[in-house]
């Protein structure tokens, strides 16, 4: 009965938090950077798969040396759901900021140290195994980076324009694939095949370091975010004093307590991280190692695509403040389903324009689902769980994800199909579908259990008019439920000789 008698305060002006643009942007290109480093290593990990093959796994077929990489890319990501809880809990517990600019020291050291690891031919098993543990040091930072990032950001922006801001974190992700990716054929171009094999390959690995050493100096110099200080000022003191003390959550409550948000997380991390990892990680080897195309021209393929990719992702991020999220859920998850065949048909064809053509289709339905990822996933939880909640859920679909190059190179080597990871898209497709219908919309939405954010004071003023507005509409239908009701009951009434 004391819930029924709690009152809910009227909505002020003054509880409308209004973001400072200079510290907005602080916070999104800090953001964006880390999660570009994050990427820059996959992109030169992927670009140089051959290669990292033959230096580390050099008694090995081709194909066993390509699959013996990429399961080397993998396995971290057994690592990232305990980076997930770590850094997860740390973050609800002393903020956001603290816990980013923790990760991404991890990850520049880890990429770095790659490029000092001795050859097999040097140091034997160790080889491989120093390449293990520097990846596990990997996937255990960036159990924390992407979620955070994706946290920090929403946190930070306004409302109306969480989806333009929010999609400016996976534009750093390409634009990191990017310049690893480029790199890699710079180095490549400048220094031969030969001397690539034999020790062009650690440039790139080194260069992450100097990004890092930028990536740490911006975050370090963030403040923490509007929603967290606004979360951590709104309790109690007793609440406050026992914040840190806090025991962690754990993966049942997070799957039992927020089963459909935990639900429609994982369907968005699979389908689009899927998506993800084949074109951008996979594809590069699928064209060298299973179709025997020219290892520069498929690169520069590929990143002429990735390229054109970083200038729609923020048309996207744009476009879903206007008409919604679900809207390109449904579009990119429709797109794998009958388009992923025809693409890969295109990129089997041997031509250079095809082969783009096939490589374009995918790259526009992949933009459709990361452009609207990063602004979906922290509005599924609420603030004082969001960084666990969301790690959690994150990390342990990521897995499956992240297991994806090798897993589809292995069916093509089974089946000696090439179209397998078509199906394998299409497969995936409909747990994308599911999820698209099931979701909830969450743009021009407050952030769950938080007030609403705004650019300005004008902005704030049409969110709090919108808001009185919505109240107003749903009182007049609640009113006219009740009358409904009201004659209902009447009736049934009426209809009863010993009730009036």
């Amino acid at each position: 009965m004391k819930l029924l008698k709690k009152k809910h305060k009227p909505l002020h002006i003054n509880d409308i938090t209004i973001v400072d643009d200079d510290k907005l942007k602080k916070a999104i290109t800090a953001a964006a950077l880390g999660n570009a480093i994050e990427w820059f290593d996959f992109g030169v990990y992927g670009f140089l798969t051959v290669i990292l093959g033959q230096v580390f796994f050099p008694g090995a077929s081709p194909t066993i040396q390509m699959i013996s990489t990429l399961a080397t890319f993998a396995v971290p990501f057994l690592f990232r759901p305990l980076g997930g809880i770590f850094f997860g809990m740390l973050g609800d517990k002393y903020g956001r900021q603290k816990i980013l600019a923790t990760t991404i020291v991890i990850m520049t050291i880890a990429t770095f140290s790659i490029g000092l690891i001795p050859s097999y031919a040097s140091i034997g098993i160790l080889a491989p195994i120093l390449l293990l543990i520097a990846k596990l040091a990997q996937g255990f930072s960036v159990g924390g980076e992407y979620s955070g990032a994706a946290i920090f950001v929403a946190e930070y922006a306004p409302d109306r324009k969480r989806g333009f801001l929010g999609s400016w974190l996976d534009f750093g992700s390409i634009a990191g694939f990017v310049v690893g990716a480029g790199v890699v054929v710079l180095i490549s171009s400048i220094v031969g095949e030969h001397h690539m094999a034999d020790w062009g390959w650690r440039l790139p690995f080194f260069l992450a370091l100097p990004l890092g050493l930028v990536g740490m100096h911006l975050r370090h110099q963030l403040e923490e975010t509007p929603a967290f200080q606004k979360h951590v000022e709104s309790m109690e003191t007793d609440s406050k004093a026992d914040l840190k003390d806090r025991p962690k959550l754990s993966f049942m409550e997070v799957a039992t307590k927020y089963s459909k948000s935990f639900a429609i997380c994982i369907g968005l991390v699979l389908v689009t991280n899927i998506t993800y990892y084949v074109l951008l990680v996979y594809m590069p080897n699928y064209l060298t190692g299973s179709l025997n195309y020219s290892q520069d021209h498929g690169l520069l393929i590929i990143i002429a695509i990735m390229t054109g990719m970083l200038f729609v992702q923020p048309v996207v991020g744009l476009t879903s403040d206007r008409i919604g999220r679900k809207p390109f859920i449904i579009t990119g998850s429709f797109g794998l389903l009958f388009l992923s065949y025809p693409a890969f048909w295109l990129i089997q064809s041997g031509s250079v324009g095809l082969i783009f053509v096939g490589l374009l289709i995918l790259a526009i339905i992949l933009n459709c689902l990361i452009g609207v990822m990063a602004s979906i996933l922290p509005a599924l939880f609420p603030t004082h769980v969001r960084y666990s909640a969301l790690a959690i859920s994150f990390n342990i679909t990521i897995i499956i994800a992240g297991f994806t190059p090798a897993f589809v190179a292995w069916l093509v080597s089974l089946s000696h199909n090439n179209s397998m990871p078509a199906f394998y898209l299409m497969a995936i497709s409909v747990v994308g579908l599911i999820t698209a219908f099931t979701m909830p919309e969450t743009a021009n939405k407050p952030l769950r259990g938080a007030t609403p954010t705004a650019s300005d004071k004008e902005e704030a003023k049409e969110i709090l008019s919108q808001h009185f507005d919505t109240i107003e509409q749903k009182v007049e239908e609640l009113d006219e439920t009740i009358a409904e009701l009201e004659k209902k009951r009447q009736s049934l009434i009426d209809q009863h000789p010993k009730l009036d």
